[in-house]
């Protein structure tokens, strides 16, 4: 009896760690990709699933795509993307409601049987990647062996997916926030270069633009790596 409720503390002291650690990636600066294969990676040890897999939708919002997993499954990486509303993920992501499945293999709704035969996947519990009631993805976490998920199980697994939902959209905000500012250093850098070109050359800041773009395509540069050489030829002058 001592060592049952023993087994069972420790259990739960195992997925306190687990939802302490997705909780610390909401503000952990990680790029996202490296993210997201931590998420699956904390999800596939507490849940000890087969696979765990993480979906999120397509920028036009009508597809999922496979983003992460911790399987070595080339085949299964590469599984084609889910229209939103079909397929099981696709149904979890339109309707933000989990669902659960006692053999994959068997059941019409999932659009891979032929790769969950191959893997050996058998059970599956899909839950969505939700924030503010908007769904961002789906989490799969898939068993080798018939399992019937639990409430506690699917309670844990809805928890860590909210935790995962908010790190993402923190991780996408911070991703848009540094590409806006990279455009703005380089729209301010070109019209810098421009105004060089410009004064230099005698010629209208249009036509300065102009041999700018052109010194682009020639030297397969970017127009910002053009601008800063300008710039740098400028302040090596003075």
């Amino acid at each position: 009896m001592k060592k049952t409720r023993k087994k069972g503390y420790q259990v739960y002291l195992k997925q306190i760690e687990a939802l302490s650690k997705v909780a610390n990636l909401i503000t952990s600066g990680l790029y996202l990709e490296e993210l997201l294969r931590l998420i699956v990676q904390v999800t596939a040890e507490i849940m000890s699933s087969k696979i765990s897999s993480l979906m999120l939708l397509a920028p036009d919002g009508k597809e999922l795509v496979v983003r992460a997993t911790q399987s070595i499954s080339e085949e299964y990486n590469k599984k084609p993307n889910i229209r939103l509303g079909e397929g099981i993920a696709g149904k979890v992501a339109c309707d933000n409601k989990a669902v659960c499945v006692e053999d994959v293999k068997a059941d019409p709704r999932y659009l891979s049987r032929d790769i969950a035969k191959k893997e050996g996947l058998c059970s599956l519990a899909s839950v969505p990647l939700a924030v503010k009631g908007r769904v961002i993805g789906v989490l799969n976490c898939y068993t080798s062996k018939k399992h019937k998920f639990t409430k506690h199980e699917l309670d844990l697994l809805a928890a860590l997916a909210n935790q995962a939902a908010i790190a993402i959209e923190n991780a996408e905000l911070d991703l848009r926030a540094k590409c806006a500012e990279e455009a703005l250093t380089t729209r301010k850098l070109i019209e810098r270069a421009k105004d060089i070109l410009s004064q230099e050359a005698n010629i209208l800041p249009s036509e300065a633009y102009r041999l700018i773009q052109k010194q682009s395509m020639d030297k397969r540069k970017t127009m910002r790596e053009v601008a800063e050489a300008i710039i740098l030829a400028r302040d090596i002058r003075k």
